[in-house]
Parts: C-alpha cells; structure tokens; sequence
C-alpha cells in the first residue's frame, strides 16, 4: 500500500520521508490540497528504476530486431567478435 503524506511534512518530516525512502526502497506520495502531487524516492531507488526502463527498452529493440529479421549468422558474429 502506498505510503501518502501532505506536502507540509516535507518540510516537517523530512527525515522521516528520507528514512522511509531508504529503508523500504518505495516512492512517498506528496499531496497539496488534498490532491497528488509529487512521488519522493531515494537516489539509489530512481537509478534502479530508470536502469530498468533502459534494459527493457534495449530488449525490446532487440526483440524488434528479431522481428525485423535484422539478426547476424553465426558465422558473421564470429567475425564481429574477432574484430573486437
């Protein structure tokens, strides 16, 4: 379950929320005026989402890739390989 706090905490509470944030590796959602507003998360949280998003988009090109039939033969990747 998502963990909501009010905007004034982050300035109340913000050791709290930064705690929170590193201990459960989980975003903290900041409301103004009874609507949400931001999601606060640890550094080491953002970099392991957004290295996520890059590999799925690096195997989704690849799978695009397959599909496009824009592959190497065996022989072709051992002379790519050899080059290296």
């Amino acid at each position: 379950m998502p963990v909501i706090r009010k905007s004034a905490d982050l300035r109340n509470s913000y050791s709290d929320i930064s705690e929170f944030c590193h201990k459960h590796r989980e975003p903290v959602f900041i409301t103004k005026n009874g609507m949400g507003d931001l999601a606060v998360m640890s550094i080491a949280t953002y970099e392991e989402i957004v290295g996520k998003q890059k590999l799925y988009n690096l195997l989704e090109e690849g799978l695009q890739d397959i599909k496009n039939g824009n592959v190497l033969s065996e022989e072709e990747m051992d002379k790519e390989l050899d080059l290296m």
